[in-house]
């Protein structure tokens, strides 16, 4: 690789626009190695990540309580799993951030990089002294356990987050749940609205999205893969006025409700130019498919939506989505941490087909700074590549390059989300 390249990209400040930074947990200040791999997509390889329709999410791995660092806890991860992506990158992270030049954990080394990570995270400074060195100047969080969290007085001043809109969805009934277990009406509680009837619960959401400036939230948050098909169909009012009330209502109503709510709150998106973040690829996996919100995208031009982790597995889907429909950006999140080679080749696509060069940025989507401190090692090493490979290749300039990399890691979400 062009070394000169790598070095231009490595100092380059980013707008990390996906992270799950909770401050219940990043603020933690018992943290051990084995949580560190527990509570990171490295914890996926141990159990299947996304709960079937007839699962809780209590079998989520992230969830599970972390006893003590353990040889015999580890090995699961560093043998076992050793050549999946998501470890290779925390092994990557663990050792660089803790290990003293060891290319590796291992037998030898494991119980004094485990008292390195429970010493730093006793220190309040931990959190930013890593985002620093990763040269990252702003965060946008999505706490899915508080969508309407306020990140700044316990994050700090460079952080907004998202709303996510799963609970929203679904709030036909005051006991109705997301996967996360949030309650519409709930969250409409905190700020001092209450719904009792649909036209109610339509006008209070208007409330709740003007509301998101003052609450440092930058965006809304589609991540309802995880909660049913992304299949958003053409509004259908007295289907979904039909569901409101109801403890359990059909499945038909369900999702008119569902639909009907969503078209509302893209609407409302445009109306005061918020982004909307969707997640597309994996989830439910089997009603995820990136061509299934086109429809949602043809009935709201006006609305920017930024669809994630390059729909992974069907990310040509998407860029062929992202070269019709104007009105599209692309968060590369996760993507890169799944499958590098399969990043490559889909950011090699989309530098050509894009229309232009604003439509990309990227997050770690992560819980512990370590994993995102290795996220963006990785981006950083890969999108090098690529430029790099477009260069020998005589595909551009040096300067376009440069340019391209710049916009990517930091100008074009910084524009996007208007963080000036």
């Amino acid at each position: 690789m062009n070394d000169s390249m790598r070095e231009f990209v490595e100092h380059l400040p980013i707008v990390d626009v996906h992270e799950h930074h909770l401050p219940e947990i990043i603020l933690e200040r018992e943290v051990n190695l084995l949580q560190l791999f527990q509570q990171s997509y490295a914890g996926w390889t141990q159990v299947r990540p996304y709960c079937l329709p007839t699962e809780s999410r209590a079998a989520d791995p992230m969830l599970a309580a972390a006893g003590p660092t353990t040889w015999e806890a580890l090995v699961p991860f560093l043998d076992h799993s050793g050549s999946n992506s998501f470890v290779r990158n925390l092994i990557r992270a663990v050792v660089e951030l803790h290990g003293r030049g060891a290319p590796e954990i291992t037998r030898d080394n494991w119980q004094v990089l485990d008292a390195t990570v429970r010493a730093v995270h006793r220190r309040p400074e931990w959190q930013h002294e890593v985002l620093n060195r990763a040269r990252i100047t702003n965060v946008i969080t999505d706490a899915y356990n508080d969508p309407l969290l306020d990140p700044r007085p316990t994050l700090g001043a460079n952080y907004r987050s998202v709303m996510r809109i799963n609970s929203l969805t679904l709030g036909w009934h005051p006991n109705s749940r997301d996967h996360n277990g949030n309650r519409a009406h709930e969250l409409l509680n905190r700020v001092g609205l209450e719904a009792r009837s649909f036209d109610d619960y339509l006008a209070a959401l208007v409330k709740l999205v003007a509301g998101m400036a003052a609450r440092g939230q930058v965006a809304l948050k589609n991540a309802l893969a995880y909660d049913r098909d992304v299949n958003f169909d053409e509004p259908n009012e007295p289907l979904a006025r039909a569901a409101w009330g109801q403890a359990a209502p059909p499945p038909a109503e369900r999702k008119a409700f569902g639909d009907f709510i969503v078209d509302h709150l893209c609407r409302l998106a445009a109306a005061q130019d918020i982004p909307v973040q969707m997640h597309l690829g994996t989830g439910i996996i089997r009603s995820s498919h990136p061509l299934g919100v086109a429809g949602l995208i043809e009935r709201h031009p006006r609305t920017r939506f930024l669809l994630m982790h390059l729909a992974y597995p069907w990310s040509r889907d998407l860029l062929g989505m992202a070269f019709v429909y104007r009105n599209i950006w692309l968060d590369l999140t996760w993507s890169f941490l799944l499958s590098p080679s399969h990043f490559k080749l889909a950011l090699h696509e989309a530098i050509e087909v894009l229309p232009n060069e604003s439509r990309m940025m990227l997050g770690g989507d992560n819980w512990h700074v370590e994993e995102t401190y290795g996220a963006m090692q990785t981006a950083r090493r890969l999108i090098a590549e690529v430029l790099a490979e477009k260069l020998a290749g005589g595909y551009f300039s040096r300067a376009t390059a440069e340019r391209l990399a710049r916009r990517m890691l930091h100008d074009n979400a910084h524009e996007f989300f208007k963080l000036g």
